[in-house]
């Protein structure tokens, strides 16, 4: 009876100290960190053929499978019109593309990466020519260093679910476990939908358009404590 007695104790522990090691590697999993070091030159010729390259680390590994790597560029004050391109990856943990900037002035650029469950997006820009002359304008937030980015829509079709995706960023981070709601707008009338954040820093949710019409999609943010964001987007559906 007590060998058996010795036998339950010795089990347990066993059972528990391999449930501490189990926390312990969960632990160190949630630790680990999505890196990108976005490389960018500071300046180039108009017409000159560019390299963009990003270099993506989660914790100490390269990574060679991220589910998204994006390039996205435009103009100085020309968001909206913005071009994106997917990157090449060699599987090394480094994804290229290869870009020509066809007029002088300084353009702007989003690394968009997610792998791992998380999401981010550094910035960079880079001055081609003789740059030009631009306006500071104010982000529009009361917080600095707050951004908000909504993805484009490419097919909006009346009566179909819609993806409204905005990717949030904080100190170019990705901002999490925040509250963000969608308020679309037409003719006056005001529906409202909750997003939900999966990955990191992305908030996500399904929209059907009922109506052919010009939207105002008002992207509301708040976070547990006083932050109180909110971007509108026009979008026009006309099918």
């Amino acid at each position: 009876m007590k060998r058996l007695l010795f036998i339950l104790i010795g089990m347990s522990l066993m059972f528990g100290l391999a449930a501490c090691g189990d926390k312990e590697e969960d632990k160190d999993q949630e630790l680990l960190e999505l890196g990108v070091d976005f490389v960018v030159p500071e300046t180039a010729e108009v017409g000159e053929e560019v390299e963009l390259k990003a270099i993506v680390t989660y914790g100490d590994e390269k990574v060679t499978d991220a589910q998204q790597m994006d390039f996205e560029i435009w103009e100085r004050g020309f968001e909206e019109e913005s071009e994106t391109i997917e990157a090449e990856n060699h599987e090394d943990g480094t994804y290229t593309i290869q870009y020509t900037f066809e007029d002088d002035g300084i353009y702007e650029m989003y690394a968009h990466t997610t792998a791992h469950q998380l999401h981010t997006m550094p910035k960079k820009e880079v001055t081609i020519g003789e740059g030009g002359d631009y306006e500071e304008e104010a982000d529009g937030y009361h917080t600095e260093g707050f951004h908000i980015h909504f993805m484009d829509i490419e097919h909006t079709t009346v009566g179909e679910e819609n993806d409204l995706i905005a990717h949030i960023m904080l100190n170019e981070e990705a901002y999490e476990d925040l509250d963000v709601r969608y308020e679309i707008v037409l003719n006056g009338e005001h529906d409202w939908v909750d997003a939900t954040e999966d990955p990191v820093g992305e908030y996500s949710a399904l929209y059907t358009f009922e109506e052919i019409g010009q939207y105002e999609i008002i992207i509301h943010v708040e976070d547990k404590e006083d932050l109180h964001e909110h971007t509108t987007i026009e979008l026009e559906i006309t099918e």
